[in-house]
């Protein structure tokens, strides 16, 4: 039997196991408990309640506005609906940078007060102090590196990072950096393919890729991406399983039309 099969609770030491045995581990984002009941149901290993919960769930144009409040708001319904899946709360903007007893006491309310399983932090080396300092407290911590969209005011695009040879090799001393620190995973985000597989290589630890090609341990990708219920976002690295905006709009054009023609609710629909 795999190690994913075997998992009745997906925790950080079967993320490991299951990269040791070259199995792939399965990650999505979930905001809401009918999501993350659906997701977990279906057997994801992860579920990341992420801060582009900003975009998707309050229509900010960047990650950058959405509130430590926020967060636990929606990490606290996502742990509600879930059996199995391992969650993975963001710590949002302004909460852990330059900071470490903020960031400490920002993981420490998201754990406490949601009942999550670890916390997902953006950056490498210049984040370090506040990541030990969370791995003191108990905290499990997975990091992200690559494109991180709570810098986008300083990358100024979302485009590929880490192209060059200066910054790919930064990349590569930031994820020794944080396995070496203690982190129990590492998301890469939109990277070279090539880069990526040689990070999950040298890395120990498992390294879960978006938009960063085959050569990792596991995937992520933001839940209504890949729904399709975002018609307008149509990244290279995003595949579409649905097109639940289609499908939606339709539905919601039914409903009006059979409430306008006194369709809706029709003699079995009514006591």
């Amino acid at each position: 039997m795999s190690v994913h099969e075997n998992a009745k609770k997906v925790t950080t030491h079967v993320l490991q196991e299951m990269k040791e045995a070259g199995e792939k581990i399965t990650m999505l984002t979930g905001y809401d408990y009918s999501m993350a009941r659906i997701i977990d149901t279906a057997g994801i290993d992860v579920i990341l309640v992420g801060d582009s919960a900003s975009n998707v769930m309050a229509g900010h144009e960047t990650t950058l506005p959405i509130t430590l409040d926020q967060m636990i708001y929606h990490a606290s319904a996502v742990v509600r609906a879930i059996d199995r899946a391992l969650v993975v709360v963001d710590l949002p903007f302004g909460s852990y940078q330059g900071n470490s007893k903020e960031a400490l006491s920002s993981a420490i309310r998201i754990m406490k007060e949601s009942g999550a399983h670890s916390v997902k932090l953006e950056g490498g080396q210049e984040i370090l102090e506040s990541i030990t300092r969370i791995l003191t407290a108990g905290i499990p911590v997975m990091g992200h590196l690559g494109l991180t969209p709570q810098s986008i005011y300083k990358f100024g695009t979302y485009v590929v990072r880490a192209r060059e040879e200066e910054e790919a090799q930064r990349l590569i001393e930031d994820a020794k950096a944080l396995e070496a620190a203690g982190c129990f995973a590492i998301i890469l985000e939109k990277i070279p393919a090539e880069l990526a597989a040689r990070v999950a290589k040298e890395i120990n630890i498992p390294i879960i890729g978006i938009g960063a090609g085959n050569g990792v341990d596991g995937q992520v990708l933001v839940v209504h991406d890949m729904l399709g219920i975002n018609n307008e976002f149509n990244p290279r690295f995003l595949r579409k399983y649905h097109n639940l905006y289609q499908e939606m709009l339709g539905s919601f054009h039914r409903y009006i039309e059979d409430v306008r023609s006194g369709d809706f609710p029709n003699e079995e629909e009514s006591y």
